[in-house]
């Protein structure tokens, strides 16, 4: 290119802006008030350090777990017995629903197979496994705790959660279903909100395996499912509602939660019992969960939680705090509709029936416990933005602390002090609960392989106790005493049964709270058991509950023994 040419060309490019006047760095403006709040929880981390969360939850754990080791030897109830029996059938592969009538769906004596087969087919076996999954859970409401409000919140939860889910106000040392429908659900609801937080599709469908598993092991867990339903359409609501998204999301919980039942129903199917299943778990369940009115379910309700909330007054109080805590923050405003609606859909899931039974409430305690971490922690941040202080900071966990330290006194002896057979019997009264083991051990004493035994009464520990398979499906005598349309006719099929094995050996629990009769129940099943057991078989068993304690008597003795009791168990022996 020519020289003119270039020289021109340069002329036409525009010329640069001449350079700004250097002027001194200025400090970026930050209000007092900003700088202040962060120093202070700056503060309030170094004062609770990330590795010391953890240690305190492994304490509460420790401590909690050391008072159910001490009860370990606490005789099985009822609801143990039964999902204890029907874990030993599992464990033969044998269909719980075929010996062992229940309108309870299986995951909870599927579980209980799995761990009486490792810690042992016993009472101590049993609440081995209790304490593991006790312990689990409450790893679990600290993390949950943790992911939603802080360390200080989630070791507040855990806190809670073990305390009030060993109280004997629920029946906290017992194994219940419930304690078996806590953990799948928090676990599920864990994977919620982490599969919410990454985006990842396959956690949704974890998260409703999970729930679903909650659902399996008693039905009232399906209130986990519908609350992490509601709570992730409204989350997918206030973010801006895509279509495509949302339903993919719910397609993924759903179907993971409705997986453990279709499986359970496949195997019930393949089994042959699938009709008796479904009549059990559905069509009675229905029948029984519609006898309470909803006047009579409020007044048990009143009566129920008046008891469960009694020795821990003020971890409730504290509880309920934090469910008005939850609004004086913005950060813990977003949580809102989590706390509440875990709290209302927790508290649905104790009332099907309106029965109101005390070990219900643990399924209330997730929730409880989850309110306690947010009334402390929120009001720890409230100081630390308030006040200089740092002792202040400590208010309100040391005022938990004392209230934690309280309640525990409440139930003192029973926790340290109290032998885990008187206290079954202070608990329990007149039941039959540590008697149940003496007449397994004299019953097995004279047993063979394969004979068979009858309970008549709701007492279905023996049976797990006797390690000896059941001549009937009915190890609970309630159905057939209660006002519903079924009782006759399972009472007909109850005698059938008895009648066609004609086992060695008849256990009848002339125990009141072992039928629960009323003015509108048929008693043709006990004049039916009275003439059975006269012409079949022979005394050989008198267990004598009296007020002062148990007399037992054994063959001819218990032939020449004349009962002083109205509460007593007879035991027969095929003559």
């Amino acid at each position: 290119m020519p020289a003119r040419l270039k020289a021109e060309k340069r002329n036409k490019q525009p010329s640069k802006p001449p350079a700004a006047p250097k002027l001194a760095p200025v400090a970026p403006t930050r209000s007092v008030s900003t700088d202040k709040k962060k120093q202070k929880l700056t503060r309030q981390h170094a004062s609770f350090p990330a590795w010391l969360a953890p240690t305190l939850v492994t304490a509460v754990v420790a401590f909690f777990g050391l008072i159910r080791i001490r009860l370990l030897s606490f005789p099985l109830e009822r609801d143990e017995g039964e999902y204890a029996y029907a874990g030993q059938l599992i464990m033969h592969a044998v269909s719980p629903y075929r010996f062992c009538y229940s309108m309870k769906l299986p995951g909870t004596a599927a579980v209980y197979a799995l761990l009486t087969a490792i810690f042992g087919q016993t009472a101590v076996g049993v609440h081995l496994g209790l304490l593991l999954v006790n312990s689990i859970t409450t790893v679990l409401v600290y993390l949950l705790a943790r992911r939603l409000f802080g360390r200080l919140a989630g070791v507040t939860a855990s806190t809670t959660f073990a305390f009030l889910s060993l109280e004997p106000t629920v029946l906290g040392f017992a194994g219940h279903a419930t304690q078996f429908v806590v953990l799948p659900a928090i676990g599920g609801i864990i994977l919620l909100l982490k599969g919410i937080e990454t985006e990842k599709s396959k956690l949704f469908f974890w998260s409703g395996v999970a729930l679903g598993l909650g659902f399996l092991m008693k039905q009232p867990g399906l209130f986990f499912v519908f609350f992490a339903t509601f709570y992730l359409a409204c989350l997918e609501w206030m973010r801006g509602l895509q279509w495509r998204q949302f339903l993919s999301r719910m397609v993924l919980l759903l179907g993971g939660a409705a997986l453990p039942f279709a499986l359970t129903c496949l195997i019930m199917l393949s089994t042959g019992v699938l009709s008796r299943f479904w009549f059990w778990t559905f069509s009675y369940a229905g029948q029984y969960g519609n006898i309470v009115t909803v006047s009579q379910g409020l007044e048990i309700f009143w009566g129920t939680a008046s008891k469960v909330v009694a020795p821990g007054v003020p971890i409730w109080i504290i509880a309920a705090i934090g469910a008005i805590a939850v609004l004086w923050g913005p950060k813990a405003r977003m949580q809102t509709i989590f706390v509440f609606g875990f709290l209302i859909f927790s508290f649905a899931a104790v009332c099907p029936g309106f029965y109101f039974r005390q070990h219900y409430f643990v399924l209330l305690l997730p929730a409880v416990a989850l309110s306690c971490g947010v009334a402390v922690s929120r009001a720890t941040a409230m100081i630390q933005e308030s006040s200089e202080s740092r002792s202040l900071v400590l208010l309100p966990a040391l005022v938990f602390a004392i209230a934690l330290g309280f309640s525990i006194l409440q139930d003192a002896e029973f926790f340290f002090v109290t032998d885990p057979v008187v206290a079954c019997h202070n608990l329990y009264g007149h039941n039959p609960f540590p008697e149940a083991q003496q007449i397994a051990d004299f019953i097995r004493s004279r047993s063979a392989a394969g004979d068979r035994i009858a309970v008549i009464g709701s007492e279905p520990e023996i049976y797990f106790y006797s390690h000896l398979r059941s001549a009937t499906g009915y190890v609970y005598t309630y159905p057939l005493m209660e006002p519903q349309p079924f009782a006759t006719s399972m009472q007909h099929e109850m005698e059938s049964e008895i009648e066609t094995v004609m086992p060695r050996f008849v256990v009848f629990a002339d125990v009141p709270t072992s039928w629960l009769s009323g003015p509108e129940s048929d008693l043709g099943i006990l004049t039916w058991a009275e003439q059975f057991a006269k012409t079949h078989y022979q005394l050989v068993g008198v267990v004598d509950l009296l007020d002062h304690g148990t007399e037992f008597h054994w063959d001819a003795d218990a032939r020449n023994y004349k009962p002083r009791s109205k509460t007593r168990v007879l035991v027969f022996e095929k003559s």
